[in-house]
C-alpha cells in the first residue's frame, strides 16, 4: 500500500487528503519534525522508509525534465517507492495543490487494476497557470532504455 510523504513546500492538506482516501500512513514532513531538512537528508528518510515522495521541487529530486533520473536525489537510486511532482507557477494556492493531488490519487485509484504502489515510477502534474488546465504524465524512473524518449 502506498504511503505518501508530503514535502514542506506543499500544503499539509495533501497528507490529510491522502488519509481520507485510505492512505493512512501519509504524513507531511513537518509532522515528522523534519521541516528545514535539506534534500539529501530527506533522501535518506524517503528511501529507508519506502515513502512515495510528493514535491514541487521536481528538478531537485528527478533531475532535468528532459532526462529524469540523470541528476537529482533519485539519480543513483535503482529502486524507489515512487515520486509525485506537482509542477506549475511559483505560487500555487493550497486549494489548487489539493485539487492537483486529488487528480493524481484519482489516476492511481482509477487504474485497472488499481495501483498498489508506484515502484520506480514518477507521476508529474503540470499546471500552466493557477486555475488553468493541467496535464498528468506517468513514466518509469530509472528509465530502462536511455535511448527512448519520455512523453
Amino acid at each position: 500500500m502506498l504511503k505518501f510523504l508530503i514535502d514542506e513546500c506543499l500544503s499539509p492538506e495533501l497528507a490529510h487528503l491522502a488519509r481520507e482516501r485510505g492512505y493512512q500512513e501519509s504524513f507531511h514532513v513537518s509532522w515528522l519534525g523534519k521541516a528545514g531538512w535539506k534534500d539529501w537528508e530527506l533522501k535518506n528518510l524517503i528511501f529507508e522508509q519506502d515513502w512515495t515522495f510528493v514535491t514541487r521541487n521536481s528538478v531537485d529530486f528527478r533531475g532535468p525534465a528532459e532526462k529524469p533520473g540523470s541528476k537529482g536525489q533519485y539519480a543513483d537510486v535503482p529502486i524507489h517507492a515512487g515520486l509525485v511532482c506537482i509542477n506549475g507557477p511559483a505560487r500555487v494556492s493550497g486549494k489548487i495543490q489539493v485539487e492537483l493531488f486529488a487528480a493524481v490519487l484519482d489516476m492511481i485509484q482509477g487504474a485497472t487494476p488499481p495501483q498498489a504502489d508506484l515502484v520506480n515510477e514518477v507521476i508529474e502534474v503540470d499546471l500552466a497557470e493557477e486555475g488553468g488546465e493541467f496535464e498528468i504524465v506517468r513514466y518509469p524512473m530509472p528509465v530502462a532504455d536511455e535511448s527512448k524518449e519520455l512523453p
